[in-house]
C-alpha cells in the first residue's frame, strides 16, 4: 500500500474513532448528531485534500515520465538516422567497388 492510501486509511480510522466517542459522550442527540456530522464533513475534506494531492502528485510524474519518454525517442531516432546514414554510405561504397570492376 502506498504512502497516500495509509494516510487515507488512518483519516477514515480518525473519522470512525470520532463518531464512536461522540456516539458515547454524555450529550444531547441533537448536539451529537451536529458534531458527528462536522466530523464526517472534516473527514470527507480531509479525504478529498488527500485525493486531490495524490491526483497532481500523479500528473506531475505523468508529465515528467513524458517528457522522459520524448528525450528517449529523439535519442534514439538521432542514432538510428547515423546507423542508416552509415549503412547508405557502406552500401554506396561497395556499388561503387562492384561497378568500377565491370
Amino acid at each position: 500500500m502506498s504512502a497516500k492510501g495509509y494516510w487515507i486509511s488512518f483519516v477514515i480510522g480518525v473519522s470512525a474513532g470520532a463518531t464512536v466517542a461522540l456516539l458515547y459522550a454524555p450529550a444531547s442527540g441533537v448536539r451529537t448528531r451536529k458534531r458527528i456530522g462536522r466530523s464526517i464533513d472534516q473527514g470527507v475534506d480531509s479525504v478529498n485534500d488527500s485525493l486531490n494531492e495524490a491526483a497532481e502528485y500523479l500528473r506531475e510524474q505523468a508529465d515528467s515520465l513524458s517528457k522522459q519518454a520524448e528525450a528517449t525517442i529523439k535519442r534514439t531516432r538521432g542514432k538510428v538516422e547515423d546507423v542508416v546514414g552509415m549503412a547508405s554510405d557502406a552500401v554506396n561504397s561497395v556499388a561503387k567497388r562492384v561497378h568500377a570492376l565491370q
